[in-house]
């Protein structure tokens, strides 16, 4: 199966998890989903490129299967909460080991970055990982005290919704702060993310 498609299969999983988690809780199969996750992250973990990134992956999916056994219900609704942080230190990292994530992307749209834009980009990955922080304390938070209902509302919908705000938001807000700037259309910015994105997280797991 080519790359493309298979890592296109493995998203669209992710992101229906908080309905397999929900219909397995009406169902009375709660384990099936984390079981199903944890082997995709050994999968992942087995074509991993470098030791650090199998470790990781490999654990993750040490933790789903074990916890699907013992703490069914506690495990079931941990990935979102591992994603999120993920995320958070993917981001994050880069603002340590530059350059900032959200630069390296605009790299590729401007080689040659017109003034102000990388203080620019190092604000939006700074505003990223906040964004993914605080997704990671409402999933525990409503992992454990709200209701199941909420809690796949949350995941599966709201949490798409504030990206999709935060993404037009600053779409438009960048006209404003940069208003010489010949800003790209949206699809031409997210058809060269797609087909970077795994070069520029591999470059950045390489940091």
């Amino acid at each position: 199966m080519p790359a493309f498609i298979r890592s296109t299969l493995i998203t669209f999983i992710f992101i229906g998890y908080p309905y397999l988690i929900y219909q397995g809780r009406e169902s009375g199969l709660t384990w099936l989903a984390p079981v199903i996750f944890s082997g995709i992250y050994a999968y992942q973990a087995w074509i991993a490129p470098n030791k650090k990134t199998r470790l990781l992956k490999i654990g993750i999916a040490i933790v789903l299967v074990v916890g699907a056994i013992f703490l069914q219900t506690i495990t079931a609704k941990l990935l979102p909460i591992i994603i999120q942080l993920l995320f958070m230190f993917f981001f994050g990292r880069t603002l340590y080991k530059g350059p900032p994530l959200i630069e390296s992307f605009v790299r590729l749209e401007f080689p040659e970055l017109p003034p102000g834009i990388s203080h620019y980009c190092r604000q939006l990955t700074l505003m990223w990982t906040g964004f993914f922080g605080f997704n990671a304390l409402m999933c525990a938070g409503l992992a454990v005290w709200g209701t199941d209902a909420w809690w796949a509302f949350y995941n599966s919908i709201l949490i798409f919704v504030m990206t999709g705000l935060l993404m037009l938001g600053e779409y438009i807000y960048r006209h404003f702060r940069f208003p010489d700037l010949d800003i790209p259309k949206p699809i031409t910015t997210i058809k060269t993310m797609i087909s970077n994105g795994r070069k520029i997280f591999l470059e950045v797991q390489a940091r």
